[in-house]
């Protein structure tokens, strides 16, 4: 997927909705595969693997390359189940707090065990599975994620 230059970026973040795909990865044992936020927006919060569909990118291309980036596995579409679109709305944006950030957002669900170690380490700092129970309780898992487990937070 193409960079757009910096500036440009933030004029379209601050204008209109991105669309993205998020990564919904369950292990054999029915737990949820979470990373902690290294960047905005979310930054500090656990959240599931994902992100932006690039223009002129099918959506096949875009979960081939989303998988491979965010887990260093490259899936086909045709192996995760969709579980419809979702929005998010953040307060900030990657470059800061002047503007807010809106996501229009496919998710998709694996079944996969995966190496935590593995994991590229760009979007997220730290990985580690979760039951659907105590992602749920935790302050530190955030809104945008729990909404994939829970209608109260869609």
């Amino acid at each position: 997927m193409q960079r757009l230059e910096h500036n440009l970026f933030k004029t379209i973040v601050a204008a209109t909705p991105l669309i993205s795909m998020d990564l919904i990865i369950r292990n054999a044992n029915d737990q949820i595969l979470l990373g902690l936020r290294a960047n905005r927006p979310a930054q500090g919060s656990w959240f599931v693997p994902g992100g932006r569909i690039g223009k002129d990118e099918t959506f096949e291309q875009a979960f081939s390359r989303l998988t491979r980036e965010e887990l260093g596995l490259t899936l086909a579409l045709s192996e995760a189940t969709f579980l419809g679109p979702y929005q998010h709305f953040y307060t900030d944006n990657f470059s800061g707090n002047d503007f807010s950030t809106h996501y229009v957002v496919l998710g998709y669900q694996l079944f996969l065990d995966i190496d935590l170690t593995t994991l590229p380490n760009e979007q997220h700092q730290h990985y580690q599975w979760w039951s659907e129970e105590a992602l749920l309780s935790s302050d530190d898992v955030h809104a945008n994620t729990k909404a994939y487990f829970s209608e109260k937070y869609k």
